[in-house]
């Protein structure tokens, strides 16, 4: 069904243990007496009264090659037209992943205006939204996935990227936008689909797509990963598995379910990238690695279950109930560059090690229904969420040669081998947290008349948190009742175009985005709030293109300062502006030019005073200005060639302005080619010209090099 964004050999796939057994159940059902009978129950799934897509399946038909989405289920939770929806989004569909051969979040937002990846130290997924940076505001099909881990694409539909506060959907946080996956289902129509691709410092990457229809009430499907691969950066090589099935029922034409797994296994060497030097990155050769890589690593194993039911009563009601239940194990050891010498002779190191254990429970139901009064039409959306997370952290501190907790390394030669204990000191972690959350919600979308909407919502959300400290011994504790709020108004002068202003809150508990601690201090601090001001346009363009454009303020406060007065004393006096300005297109522009662009102007700056930064600095990784352009031409109907531009102003490394990383053009290409009916070949190039550039940072000396000219050709076969 969908060519996919990979790389690998295609013998990769079938050495994980996992995949491999899933993948000869799979085989057996397809080419055993279930797959005899698939061109049967495909023709009876397409002329069946209860068919598959009875209820809508959000997601993209097999070979789809557009750029962009007419609809999200996403922003309201009720299937809405983008050209009605009074919010920035940017919907990343899956043939501009596959056509850029995407297979992080980093390389999902670097064609999305306002927002840009962030180091994360190299061990997570991090982006800037709007100048608020969040390792939690990440979500599939609508429910929290937060846990610091690297996200994978190849199980998905679409990605959306909504930007400003969506507490009335999403709950807490999302105070600068969040990034919903959409994950693929089992559907009516059968296929297959296996891509391999190999490239650049041993990058190899095989995935699996295949969908069977059982019979016209019931399909099942699969996707399957494998990747190993290495890096320019010096020791540094990844390796990820995982495996997504899913089943979808329709026992009635009113009633479907649909179950879903996602086993993900990712290791990778934990890097932290290159140090500083009199306000720039080190002058060193960009592959230089600062600690010993042997000794380095992050490993991740996630397991999502999920199931929906939706159901459709006779009164016109659709009932939505979605249950996941997530279990995280996550850990990280590494080794931080610290500040050089005046005399570039020397850099510190210091090293120390994490563990998280999360599992994650979370229901949502929804109740929808379209009803007319008069002249006027409401989608009304009632719900309530309930949710449970359970966290253990443990922390270790690096000795160096079992004594001391720092070492000077050579400048141009940081790579040791120096013996390392690992043992906790006085202030590592070594704790349990619960957090329970409870959460109504209510929202109309009005239609008042062909002119004018209105889009209104209210969430009430207590947010309840219990700490202890196994070290210590203190039991903490918090709860925190929040109301968030969302208006917009739309004005349609033609049914192609909207104006609309908007007004949204969200906010974050004092435990911060993955409420890793509290103390006695931070127990009794309320949350911070984010307080959003938009106005924007929306164009339905001819040939299914799509332009936004929206004018921000938003206001972060409640966030900590430092009591003038009194040091040991925290007041909630501080406060963040961002004010911004956002371009994107995606599309078909004419009938063999498709592509997407985006534009941002950012300012985000400190207004007053916090724990972190004076009044007037700037915010950290915030470019003034930040511009993409992905065009894709399809020069004769079998050949086509791809060509992006990335260009980035600068940006500090750090919110104290110290340090800067330097603005960058980047250039991109690629070239696709049908062999035959079902084959698909495509080469793409990153970094065309070369370019030295430094990518993002964690801080002022934890900054990362940008990979040389690097190739991936992929060949996929869809059957």
């Amino acid at each position: 069904m969908h060519p996919l964004t990979s790389r690998c050999s295609s013998f990769c796939l079938l050495r994980a243990p996992a995949i491999k057994r899933a993948v000869a159940a799979t085989a057996a059902i397809i080419l055993g007496t279930v797959g005899a009978r698939g061109q049967e129950t495909a023709a009876a799934l397409a002329e069946s009264p209860v068919a598959l897509d009875k209820f809508e399946v959000q997601g993209e038909r097999p070979g789809d090659k557009r750029y962009n989405a007419p609809s999200s289920l996403t922003a309201t939770k009720t299937d809405t037209a983008l050209v009605n929806l009074p919010q920035s989004l940017t919907v990343v569909t899956e043939a501009q992943m596959r056509d850029q051969q995407m297979t992080s979040m980093g390389d999902v937002v670097r064609y999305v205006p306002g927002v840009s990846a962030h180091q994360g130290e190299n061990n997570r997924d991090q982006i800037v939204f709007r100048g608020n940076s969040s390792s939690a505001d990440f979500f599939v099909n609508g429910v929290r996935d937060d846990v610091q881990y690297y996200r994978d694409v190849y199980n998905l539909d679409r990605i959306e990227v909504l930007r400003g506060p969506n507490a009335m959907i999403f709950g807490r946080g999302g105070g600068g936008g969040v990034i919903n996956r959409s994950t693929k289902e089992a559907g009516s129509e059968k296929f297959r689909e296996i891509a391999v691709t190999g490239g650049s410092f041993d990058e190899a990457r095989t995935t699996l797509d295949v969908n069977q229809p059982l019979n016209p009430k019931m399909a099942i499907r699969l996707n399957g990963l494998f990747e190993e691969s290495r890096s320019f950066r010096k020791g540094v090589n990844l390796r990820r598995e995982g495996i997504s099935p899913s089943l979808t029922l329709l026992p009635s034409k009113d009633l479907k379910i649909t179950f879903s797994y996602e086993y993900l296994h990712d290791t990778r060497t934990a890097d932290r990238g290159i140090t500083s030097w009199q306000g720039r990155p080190a002058a060193v050769p960009t592959g230089l690695f600062y600690g010993n890589p042997a000794d380095s690593s992050v490993r991740a194993t996630v397991n999502l279950a999920t199931s929906l039911i939706q159901y459709r009563t006779a009164s016109g009601w659709e009932i939505r109930n979605r249950t996941m239940v997530g279990d995280y194990n996550r850990g990280y050891q590494n080794y931080v560059p610290g500040t050089a010498t005046a005399n570039q002779s020397l850099v510190t190191l210091t090293a120390y090690n994490n563990v998280t254990q999360r599992k994650n429970l979370f229901n949502q139901t929804d109740f929808t229904r379209r009803l007319v009064a008069g002249a006027v039409q409401h989608t009304f959306l009632g719900g309530v969420e309930l949710g449970r997370q359970l966290t253990d952290n443990f922390r270790n501190t690096g000795y160096f040669n079992n004594a001391a907790t720092s070492l000077a390394v050579p400048y141009a030669n940081p790579t040791i081998n120096t013996p390392v204990t690992w043992r906790q000191s006085a202030t590592d972690a070594d704790n349990h947290l619960k957090t329970d959350v409870g959460a109504l919600y209510a929202q109309d979308q009005v239609e008042f008349s062909r002119q004018w909407q209105a889009v209104a919502g209210l969430r009430f959300d207590t947010f309840s948190l219990r700490y202890y400290n196994h070290r210590t011994g203190d039991y903490l504790g918090r709860r925190d009742p929040v109301v968030s709020p969302r208006a917009g108004l739309i004005y349609k002068p033609q049914p192609a175009v909207s104006i609309y202003g908007s007004y949204s809150v969200s906010f974050l508990p004092s435990s911060g985005d993955q409420f890793s601690s509290i103390t006695t201090v931070t127990q009794q601090v309320k949350p911070e709030k984010f307080t959003n001001y938009e106005v924007g346009a929306k164009f339905d363009l001819p040939r299914d293109a799509f332009l936004t454009t929206a004018i921000y303020q938003l206001d972060r406060t409640n966030t900590r300062a430092t009591d003038p007065n009194d040091p040991t004393r925290i007041l909630q006096t501080g406060s963040q502006r961002s004010n911004g300005l956002e371009v994107g297109l995606n599309g078909t522009v004419t009938k063999s030019w498709t592509g997407s662009l985006g534009y941002a102007y950012q300012d985000a700056y400190i207004r007053s005073n916090t724990t972190a930064a004076r009044a007037g600095d700037t915010v950290a990784q915030v470019p003034k200005h930040s511009f993409s352009l992905w065009n894709k031409f399809q020069l004769t109907p079998k050949l086509g060639v791809g060509l992006g531009v990335i260009r980035r102003s600068d940006v500090f490394a750090a919110v104290d302005n110290t340090v800067t990383l330097p603005g960058y053009t980047r250039v991109d290409a690629a070239i696709f080619y049908t062999v035959a009916d079902h084959w698909r070949a495509q080469v793409n190039v990153a970094n065309l010209l070369d370019r030295k550039y430094y990518l993002n940072a964690d801080g002022n000396t934890n900054i990362s090099p940008g990979a040389p000219i690097a190739v991936r050709a992929g060949l996929t076969t869809r059957f």
